[in-house]
C-alpha cells in the first residue's frame, strides 16, 4: 500500500455501470504505462438497469456504493471523484456533411475549419431533431471522417488555398434524461462525476491503438444489454452503431428453456462458457436438480447467438458502406459464449481467424497491481474509462446565455459558439448576413449577384468584448446580439459585361461600330437601368434600320436603303457583319437641298396668295423687266457657290460637315470635338494615312484620324 498512498493525488477511479454488473477500477498513469492498484464488480441484485439504461436510479446507486466502500477498503482511504462512461443503447451518432463556397480563393484557418465543422454539427442537430419530436439531445462530441478541397479529399485543410471546401464527420448525440440519470445515481452513491465518456470510446482506446486505426477494423463491446460497435479506418473512427441485442437474450433463453430465474440462468449460462464439456447442475423453479451437459446448454443457445452474431455483422456491413470489415475485435463478457465469434465471422464473409475476442492481448500497456487477478476483456472498458480521463476530462458545466441558464457538456475545450448553439441561437444569425441577392437571365443564362455581408455578431463574455471561439468555464454570463444584414446587391445594365461587347456593320463599305441594344423584359433600356429580381434580359446582337441611321445622326427616310442587297424598310433587322448601302450622300445632300427648296417655295406661294391681286397687264410686264435684268446680271456677274454638305470618317465615325461651299481640314473641329489644349502625349493627325494639313481641302469621304499617344 506504500506505492499507492505515495500515488493518492494522482488516481483515477473508473466505473463501468453495465446492465449485468459494475466494474470499478483505480489506477493511474505511469508515463506510457497505466498502473491498477485496486478493482472491484458487484452484480446487480435486481434488473434495476436493462438494455444499459438505468430503470431504477436508487438501487443503481446501492450497488455503486458497495463498489465504492470496496475499493476504499482496498486503497486505505476515501474515494470522491469518479469517471463514467455511457451506454450504447442510447448513443445517438448522425454522419453530417457541410460545404462552404468563398467567392473568391482563400487561404483556409482554423477559423474557416471550425465554422465548416460547426455547420455540418448544425446539420446533424437538424436531423435528429426531425427523428427525435420529444427528446432532446446533447451534442457531446464529433469526430470528422474527412475533408474536401475544392472536390479532392485531403488530410488537413489549414493552410492550403481553396474556392471550396467541405467535410464530413461524425456527430454523437446523448438525451438529457440519460445524462441526468447517470449523475443522479453517481451522487446517491456519495460520488462525483469527474468525467463522462462514451462506451464505445473507452473501449477503443484499449483496444484499438492509433496505430491500428490505419486498418479497416471493427470493435464490438458485448455486454449484458447491448453490443456496441465502433469501426476505425484511414487513422480515424469513421462510425459508432449499436445493437439491442447482447448477453441477457442468452440468459433469458437459457431461463426458458429449463425453467430457472433470470440470476439462476445467468450462473448456467457462465458455467456452460467455461467447460467446453462436463455437466451442470443446477435447481429449477420446481426445485429439482438437473444436471445437464454444457454442450448441450449452448446448442438450445445456439439460436440466440446466431441472431446476435448475424445482427452485428449486418450492423457493421451497414456502417461500413456496405462491405465488411478485415477483422474484428470482440471485447466484454458477452462475446464469450463459444462460438460467437466463428458465427460473427460467417455472417461477414471472413476468415474465422480474423474475429476474436480482446483480453490479455490489448491489456498490454496496463500493469495490474492486484493479487489472484487474472487479465479478462471484462476489465477493457472500465480501464479505457480511466484512460480516457487523462486525454479528456469531460463533465458538465453552467453557464448563462442572454439570461438563459444551460448546461453543457464539457469537452475540455467548450467555446461560446457551443454555448450560444444550445439554446438554439440561429446560426445564420451568428455570422455576417448579406443583403438581398438578385436573381435575373441575361439571353438565357441565369445570374446572381449578391448583397454585401453585414457584421457578425456581437459576445460579450462576463461584461467583455469576446468572439465565437473565445474559451468559456463554468457559470461564465454571455450576452450575444445577433448579427446584421449588409447591404441589397444592385448593379445596372451599364456593368453587365454583355452591354460593354459591340456590334460592327458594313455602311457603304465602311466598318461602324455601335453599341449594343439591352432590352429588359421586352422593354428597351439605357445603360443607367437597374437590373430587379426576376428581369429577363436579351442584348440584341441587331439594329433596325430605323434604329442604326438614327445613332448615325442620318435621316433614312431621303436614301434608298438595302440590307445585303435587298430592299429595306425601317424595321428591317441588320445583324453582325450585315452590308447596309443608301444612295451616294452627294444623292442625300442634294435631296435635303431639294426639300429645303421645295418647302421655301411651298411658303413663297402661300404668302403670294395672301397678298393684294396684282392686273395681269402689269404683271406681265414686271415678269419681263425681271427676267430682262436678270439675263444682264448673270453676263456680268461671278456664279454665286452654294453651301454643302460633306460626310468624312474621323477615327472610324462618320462626321458630316455642313454650311460652306468649301472646307479645309482644320474646319472639322467644329463638328467634332476633340481637345487639344491639354496635351496627352504625341498628336497623332493623319489625312488619308499622311500627315494632316490644316490648311488642306477637305473633301466627300476623306478619312481623318486623331489621337493622342503615349510619348
Amino acid at each position: 500500500m506504500d506505492n499507492t498512498q505515495t500515488k493518492k493525488e494522482t488516481l483515477v477511479f473508473g466505473l463501468d455501470i453495465g446492465t449485468r454488473s459494475i466494474v470499478g477500477v483505480v489506477g493511474y498513469m505511469d508515463r506510457s504505462r497505466f498502473k491498477v492498484v485496486a478493482m472491484a464488480e458487484q452484480k446487480h441484485e435486481t434488473r434495476a438497469m436493462l438494455d444499459g439504461q438505468i430503470h431504477d436510479i436508487y438501487k443503481v446507486g446501492d450497488t455503486i456504493r458497495k463498489v465504492k466502500n470496496s475499493l476504499e477498503s482496498q486503497l486505505g482511504h476515501e474515494l470522491s471523484d469518479v469517471c463514467i462512461a455511457a451506454a450504447g443503447r442510447v448513443l445517438k451518432t448522425i454522419n453530417s456533411s457541410a460545404e462552404y463556397d468563398f467567392e473568391e480563393e482563400t487561404r483556409v484557418t482554423q477559423e474557416h475549419i471550425y465554422s465548416l465543422n460547426l455547420l455540418a454539427v448544425e446539420n446533424a442537430h437538424n436531423k435528429i431533431n426531425e427523428k427525435e419530436d420529444k427528446t432532446r439531445f446533447y451534442c457531446v462530441g464529433n469526430t470528422p471522417i474527412r475533408y474536401q478541397l475544392n472536390g479532392y479529399d485531403i488530410n488537413n485543410l489549414e493552410g492550403h488555398k481553396a474556392s471550396k471546401i467541405a467535410v464530413e464527420l461524425i456527430a454523437t448525440f446523448l438525451p438529457e434524461e440519460v445524462v441526468d440519470g447517470l449523475y443522479e445515481a453517481v451522487e446517491y452513491a456519495g460520488l462525483h462525476v469527474a468525467s463522462l465518456t462514451l462506451e464505445p470510446i473507452a473501449a477503443m482506446n484499449i483496444a484499438i491503438p492509433e496505430q491500428y486505426r490505419l486498418l479497416n477494423i471493427g470493435l464490438v463491446d458485448v455486454g449484458a444489454g447491448t453490443s456496441d460497435i465502433c469501426l476505425t479506418k484511414d487513422g480515424c473512427i469513421i462510425a459508432y452503431g449499436m445493437i439491442p441485442c447482447a448477453g441477457d437474450e442468452i440468459t433469458e433463453c437459457i431461463a426458458k428453456t429449463y425453467l430457472v430465474d433470470f440470476n439462476t440462468a445467468e450462473k448456467i449460462k457462465m458455467s456452460a462458457s467455461s467447460k467446453k464439456k462436463g455437466l451442470v447442475s443446477f435447481k429449477d423453479i420446481m426445485g429439482i436438480t438437473q444436471k445437464v451437459d454444457a454442450l448441450e446448454i449452448r446448442n438450445a443457445a445456439s439460436e440466440v447467438v446466431n441472431v446476435m452474431a448475424k445482427d452485428v455483422a449486418d450492423k457493421i456491413i451497414e456502417l461500413n458502406g456496405g462491405k465488411p470489415v478485415n477483422a474484428v475485435f470482440v471485447v466484454g463478457g458477452g462475446g464469450k459464449i463459444p462460438g460467437y465469434t466463428e458465427k460473427v465471422a460467417d455472417f461477414l464473409g471472413i476468415p474465422h481467424q480474423r474475429v476474436a475476442v480482446r483480453g490479455e492481448e490489448v491489456l498490454t500497456s496496463v500493469d495490474f497491481e492486484v493479487d489472484n487477478f487474472k487479465k479478462d476483456s471484462l476489465y477493457v472498458t472500465p480501464v479505457g474509462i480511466c484512460t480516457n480521463y487523462y486525454t479528456q476530462k469531460n463533465n458538465f458545466v453552467f453557464v448563462t446565455v442572454n439570461k438563459e441558464r444551460i448546461k453543457l457538456y464539457d469537452t475540455s475545450n467548450l467555446t461560446v459558439v457551443d454555448a450560444v448553439m444550445q439554446i438554439g441561437f440561429p446560426n445564420e444569425k451568428l455570422f455576417p448576413r448579406r443583403g438581398a441577392e438578385i436573381n435575373f437571365t441575361v439571353n438565357g443564362k441565369a445570374r446572381l449577384v449578391r448583397g454585401s455581408a453585414g457584421e457578425g455578431a456581437v459576445v460579450t463574455l462576463n461584461g467583455r468584448s469576446a468572439n465565437l471561439h473565445t474559451p468559456i468555464e463554468q457559470n461564465d454570463i454571455i450576452e450575444v446580439t445577433e448579427s446584421t444584414i449588409g447591404e441589397a446587391a444592385s448593379i445596372t445594365i451599364g456593368q453587365l459585361e454583355e452591354f460593354n461587347s459591340q456590334i460592327t456593320f458594313i455602311l457603304n463599305d465602311k466598318a461602324i461600330v455601335c453599341p449594343r441594344f439591352a432590352y429588359v423584359n421586352g422593354e428597351l433600356k439605357s445603360e443607367f437601368y437597374d437590373i430587379n429580381d426576376g428581369d429577363n434580359i436579351r442584348m440584341e446582337n441587331f439594329y433596325t434600320v430605323a434604329q442604326l441611321f438614327e445613332f448615325l445622326d442620318l435621316d433614312y427616310k431621303t436614301l434608298n436603303v438595302t440590307v445585303n442587297n435587298e430592299p429595306a424598310d425601317k424595321n428591317t433587322r441588320v445583324y453582325e457583319n450585315f452590308t447596309v448601302r443608301t444612295s451616294s450622300l452627294e444623292e442625300y445632300n442634294e435631296n435635303i437641298m431639294a426639300a429645303e427648296k421645295q418647302q421655301e417655295t411651298e411658303a413663297d406661294n402661300e404668302s403670294d396668295n395672301t397678298g393684294e391681286a396684282v392686273d395681269s397687264d402689269n404683271t406681265s410686264d414686271v415678269i419681263s423687266e425681271e427676267k430682262t435684268a436678270q439675263t444682264d446680271d448673270k453676263e456680268t456677274q461671278e456664279p454665286v457657290k452654294q453651301p454643302v454638305n460633306i460626310t468624312i470618317t474621323v477615327n472610324g465615325h462618320p462626321v458630316v460637315l455642313s454650311g460652306k461651299p468649301d472646307y479645309i481640314v482644320v474646319d472639322l473641329f467644329q463638328f467634332y470635338s476633340f481637345d487639344l489644349t491639354m496635351v496627352r502625349g504625341n498628336l497623332v493627325f493623319l489625312h488619308n494615312g499622311n500627315d494632316a494639313d490644316y490648311s488642306s481641302p477637305l473633301n466627300n469621304g476623306d478619312v481623318i484620324e486623331l489621337r493622342w499617344e503615349d510619348k
